[in-house]
């Protein structure tokens, strides 16, 4: 009992000494802080930058927000994307900024002093790639044209052929106002994006049938959904991203070869389908039990255009929209047969033009005077005559080139047409900003006019 006494009491003076030790301790800062007037304590810790991109997985035709934040304010920085193609070549762009007061810089809400492109660009950086200096021979043209005013352009169309997979671009923030090439510049932060076509839940579906080769996208559900389908150019190949990307906005779309393909009656540099081989495939699409049968388009791209005024002609074909980007109303290219077969598309080049360095462009092809008559489709003409022009609708861009695709991708102003007999450089022409705002526009307007002309 002694010792427990004594313990609790030895533990009580040690308490009580403490307490007084705090006390002091308390008064005495207390005193420090009256005389010196008080003080605002401030962390020599600082936050590391940190560079947002949102959202970092979405579809192509989203815009991304990037944003820079806990920098110095009033600083120079360069925000660079760089990303590989499908066929291993770096592509990059990059803008220079200056930071706002609070430390940060917005893609959405500054501007671009220099770089890949100027101004208040929010997408720059994605419609902005070109292939990096050093790119492969062939890739990259580094010399003034008289065509194109910038002084080096793509020889190359960055197009995704594997749509199961994304493009991945890495964004980063760089200190001061660099160029990514030089390779001398400190990362301050870095992010990832993924870029894609197809969206979770699209079923891509092989088509060989009945002599029809494509590719067909469903969206997601059961449906019946509306369905367009897809006429790309005389390019050639079966090009599935624009279709893809059209599944991903709830509709069926079926890509469709017509040229250039291992699956197609030879010799692939014409084309070797006529009218059937296109009414076959449209119903097709317009019989899957996913489709609404009369909620058909068809959407064609130069000389697909053609084509899709061709088809949307035929008796027993009633598209309920047609959705017509840069392309002729008729053909210059002689046609073998009745049923819409060709010649060979090198065979009659009186209407290509070349220029000094041997690069071809395409532009007189267009010219109605050019056409051969019992080719052209009077559309515009048939539908005034009907009392119906208002359900035609044209929308013209200045400043933009041939190729309008899906938006936020770069514009190939100029690419490798032909390697044999020769190789041929063609021109594409636009003005890289000009089309960016009108693929960004046209694609708005192509979303709103099927929503309106297709929707179930």
């Amino acid at each position: 009992m002694v010792r427990a006494h004594l313990s609790v009491t030895t533990l009580r003076k040690l308490i009580e000494m403490k307490m007084i030790a705090c006390i002091s301790a308390h008064r005495n800062l207390a005193c420090l802080h009256r005389a010196l007037g008080g003080i605002r304590w401030k962390s020599s810790y600082r936050q590391a930058p940190l560079l947002t991109a949102a959202p970092a997985r979405g579809l192509i035709d989203e815009p991304i927000s990037v944003k820079g934040r806990f920098l110095p304010p009033h600083c120079p920085v360069t925000v660079c994307a760089r990303m590989h193609s499908e066929d291993g070549d770096l592509w990059e762009a990059f803008a220079h900024y200056n930071t706002n007061a609070d430390g940060t810089v917005s893609l959405t809400r500054d501007h671009s002093v220099g770089g890949s492109y100027l101004g208040c660009e929010p997408m720059g950086l994605f419609w902005g790639l070109q292939p990096a200096p050093g790119a492969r021979k062939g890739l990259r043209q580094e010399q003034s044209h008289t065509f194109l005013t910038e002084m080096s352009f793509r020889l190359h169309r960055l197009r995704k052929k594997n749509v199961e997979t994304p493009f991945v671009v890495h964004v980063s923030l760089l200190d001061g106002h660099v160029s990514p090439s030089e390779r001398q510049s400190t990362e301050l932060a870095a992010v990832t994006t993924e870029r894609w076509y197809m969206a979770p839940g699209v079923r891509r579906i092989e088509i060989r049938q009945n002599g029809v080769v494509g590719t067909l996208f469903l969206p997601p559900g059961p449906g019946p959904v509306p369905a367009i389908l897809d006429l790309w150019g005389m390019g050639g190949g079966l090009v599935e991203y624009r279709s893809a990307l059209f599944a991903s906005r709830g509709y069926a779309s079926l890509s469709l070869a017509y040229l250039g393909h291992k699956d197609l009656p030879a010799p692939q540099n014409r084309i070797n389908v006529g009218d059937s081989y296109f009414k076959t495939a449209f119903h097709l699409l317009q019989d899957h039990p996913q489709v609404c049968a009369d909620r058909v388009g068809i959407v064609g791209l130069s000389f697909g255009v053609y084509l899709t005024l061709r088809l949307a002609t035929q008796s027993d074909v009633s598209p309920s929209c047609l959705i017509c980007i840069n392309g002729p109303v008729g053909s210059t290219v002689t046609l073998s047969d009745a049923d819409g077969r060709t010649e060979q598309f090198e065979s009659d080049q009186k209407y290509w033009a070349f220029d000094d360095d041997g690069y071809v462009s395409f532009k007189a092809l267009s010219l109605p005077a050019n056409l051969a008559p019992e080719t052209i489709v009077k559309m515009e003409e048939t539908l005034r005559a009907a009392g119906k022009h208002q359900l035609f609708t044209c929308l013209s861009y200045p400043g933009a080139g041939h190729l309008i695709e899906p938006p936020y991708t770069p514009n190939s102003r100029a690419s490798l047409w032909s390697v044999k007999p020769v190789k041929q450089i063609t021109l594409w022409g636009g003005h890289l900003a000009s089309h960016a705002a009108a693929q960004e526009d046209a694609w708005k307007k192509t979303l709103e006019f099927l929503e309106t002309n297709l929707r179930c």
